[in-house]
C-alpha cells in the first residue's frame, strides 16, 4: 500500500515501482477488501491472529511464542523455504501489531498518476502469507482498473524470497533498474 501511495503522490521521480508478494489494490478499495477476497482463502496468516482485531484495534501476532505449533505456523506462513536459523533470526525482527487504519482506508490511485508509473510483480509460488491466487487476483484487478499491464516476474518461493533466495530476487530487481533506466533516457530523448 506504501508503494502505490508514493507512485501517486510523486510519479515523476519514479522509474518504476516493485511489489514484491505485496498488496496492489485499486482506487476506492480498502486492502481488507482484498484480503477477504475468495483468492485469498488459503493464506495460513490469519491462523496467527492473536485477540480480536477490531477491539485492539490492530492485528496482533506473537513473534515471540515459544509455542512450537505458534511457531511452525509462522514459519509456514512466511518463511517455509529459509533455515531455521534464518527463521528464528527473521521473527525476532517482527513486530506485534499492525494497525488497522492501513487496511480499512481506501486505496487513492488514480490512473492520471500511479498508472503512468510502470509497475512490477514479484510473484512468490510458494507464498502461504499472501497466496498466488490471490497475488494473480491483484495484478489483473489493478490492470482492469487502472490500465496498463503490470510486468509480472516469478520466483518458487515463499513470501520472503529476500531471505530464501536474495541473488535471483537481486538479479530481478538489478533487470527492472537497468530495463526502467534504459526506457526513461529512450523517451526523454524523444521529448528533447
Amino acid at each position: 500500500m506504501t508503494v502505490s501511495a508514493v507512485a501517486e503522490r510523486i510519479p515523476t521521480l519514479l522509474s518504476a515501482v516493485v511489489y514484491i508478494a505485496g498488496f496492489m489494490v485499486p482506487n476506492g478499495m480498502p486492502l481488507l477488501a482484498m484480503l477477504q477476497h475468495e483468492t485469498m482463502s488459503s493464506a495460513l496468516s490469519p491462523g496467527l491472529f492473536v485477540g480480536d482485531p477490531v477491539a485492539i484495534g490492530a492485528t496482533r501476532i506473537n513473534p515471540g511464542s515459544t509455542d512450537e505449533a505458534y511457531r511452525s505456523l509462522l514459519k509456514a506462513s512466511f518463511y517455509d523455504d529459509v533455515s531455521e536459523a534464518e527463521f528464528a533470526h527473521a521473527a525476532s525482527h517482527l513486530h506485534y501489531d499492525e494497525s488497522n487504519a492501513g487496511a480499512l482506508a481506501p486505496s487513492e490511485i488514480t490512473p492520471e498518476r500511479f498508472g503512468s508509473v510502470p509497475r512490477h510483480y514479484v510473484r512468490t509460488t510458494r507464498d502461504c502469507a499472501v497466496p498466488l491466487a490471490g497475488q494473480d487476483h491483484m495484478i489483473a484487478t489493478m490492470d482492469g482498473a487502472i490500465g496498463g499491464k503490470t510486468t509480472t516476474h516469478t520466483l518458487e518461493s515463499s513470501h520472503s524470497p529476500f531471505l530464501s533466495q536474495p541473488a535471483k530476487l537481486s538479479t530481478i530487481l538489478i533487470e527492472i533498474s537497468t530495463s526502467s533506466q534504459a526506457e526513461r533516457v529512450g523517451a526523454e530523448g524523444l521529448v528533447a
